[in-house]
């Protein structure tokens, strides 16, 4: 079996997950991968992440146009802004899961760091989050939000839309995506609760034992 076609196999596989367990709706959300030789394939658009045909995937060659397969999403602008800005990223997953979309509505959130540090996983998976303007769904001008945050987030959450996550394999994008979901989620329960969040202390030795960017938190109320 080609590299090409596991990774055919595994975008439907992961997007039928994720649709199964009602993480985006309908024919919502898009998932896509970038490949060795520079072009990416992509779900199509219109397409349910739950009922997708490996051989129909989109493929695309490095500058966008398509090569094979059904067209693209019209969310692509914003796979290429962070293919672009984030170097290693080699997946990006896009849902409109509810519970982010929630998070993405509330009028205290930091833009600079949508989630407080709330569990060691949201930081080692995700964190820090971006939170971007309201944008139509496939307006180009998402893809210059996206750039202006000059790659220093991997998981953004587009205002009243939803989360796009990169990782370094589709594997992990999906599993930040999760990760995120769940994050937003133990927020909305706990919101106005005063919850005990993880201290500077706490955050700092999981930036040393890990490697990770420390969250910039602020402006939760």
């Amino acid at each position: 079996m080609s590299s090409e076609t596991r990774l055919r196999e595994d975008i439907c596989r992961f997007g039928r997950s994720l649709f199964e367990r009602g993480l985006t709706p309908g024919s919502s959300g898009n998932i896509s991968v970038r490949l060795d030789d520079g072009g990416w394939l992509v779900t199509p658009t219109n397409a349910s992440l739950g009922f997708l045909d490996p051989s129909r995937l989109s493929r695309l060659n490095g500058r966008g146009k398509l090569l094979s397969g059904d067209a693209p999403t019209k969310e692509v602008p914003l796979h290429t802004a962070l293919y672009e800005t984030r170097e290693a990223a080699r997946a990006v997953v896009h849902l409109h899961s509810t519970h982010s979309v929630a998070l993405s509505m509330l009028p205290e959130i930091d833009p600079r760091a949508a989630l407080p540090p709330m569990t060691a996983y949201y930081l080692m998976k995700c964190a820090p989050t971006a939170l971007v303007p309201y944008f139509r769904p496939g307006d180009p001008a998402v893809a210059d939000a996206i750039k202006g945050l000059a790659g220093r987030y991997s998981s953004v959450l587009l205002a009243n839309h939803g989360p796009v996550v990169a990782g370094d394999t589709l594997e992990a994008a999906v599993f930040a995506t999760e990760e995120l979901e769940e994050t937003a989620k133990l927020y909305l329960l706990l919101r106005g609760m005063n919850p005990r969040y993880l201290t500077p202390e706490q955050v700092a030795d999981l930036v040393k034992a890990f490697g990770l960017t420390p969250p910039e938190h602020g402006g939760h109320r």
